[in-house]
């Protein structure tokens, strides 16, 4: 794992310097299977769960038979809310639950140093000083110094927490998916084409990244 040199880009698109980006993090093994459970992990953990069928004994009415055991020639029934009547319970139905998986953070980092690694090699990592010339937000200014960075593609911004300037200018930008340094994830890195680290926020994702390695 041999450490990479990227060129620090201004908010004008020109060379302000060079950033080391640590082989152990940015030249790591990109382990596809251990990626996949990461990934399907997290989604599972976004959904809500909140699902839910009411049985026969949740459902409202049916307190009575309906008619009586005997002599009709019908077969018998307690209850109008069974599950074979219209209206009533559901039987084997979904309820409310959680679909969270146990994932060990040491598989979480992993999974994020191969995607990391991955976009790195295809020279889809980048480092800027800022996106904005002054310090006045606006989201056109930001969008024009993203453009010199990637084109057209769309990208996954890490920014720090203190950095209100670029989250104002990008938080509303479509084709931006702005994220703080300990909120970098593996699903947001493989969704969006580009990574950009301001140079802040990679100093911050490299002090956290070592300290989960520990």
């Amino acid at each position: 794992m041999a450490n990479m040199t990227v060129e620090i880009l201004d908010y004008a698109g020109k060379a302000a310097g060079k950033a080391e980006l640590p082989g152990e993090v940015f030249d790591a093994v990109t382990n596809i299977p251990l990626i996949h459970q990461v990934v399907v992990a997290q989604l599972a953990a976004a959904r809500q769960g909140t699902h839910a069928v009411k049985s026969r004994g949740e459902v409202r009415g049916g307190g009575r038979k309906p008619y009586r055991q005997k002599g009709t020639g019908n077969a018998r029934q307690g209850s109008i809310r069974a599950p074979h009547y219209t209206g009533g319970g559901i039987v084997h139905g979904p309820q409310s639950r959680s679909y969270a998986q146990r994932t060990p953070k040491k598989m979480k980092a992993a999974a994020l140093r191969g995607a990391l690694s991955d976009r790195a090699r295809a020279g889809r990592v980048h480092v800027v000083t800022g996106f904005i010339g002054d310090d006045k937000p606006s989201t056109k200014a930001a969008l024009e110094s993203l453009r010199n960075v990637i084109g057209n593609r769309t990208a996954v911004v890490v920014c720090d927490r203190d950095d209100q300037l670029t989250q104002l200018s990008l938080r509303n930008a479509p084709e931006v998916h702005l994220l703080w340094a300990d909120q970098l994830n593996t699903y947001d890195v493989l969704v969006q084409d580009d990574v950009i680290f301001t140079e802040q926020a990679l100093a911050a994702f490299l002090g956290n990244d070592k300290e989960e390695s520990k």
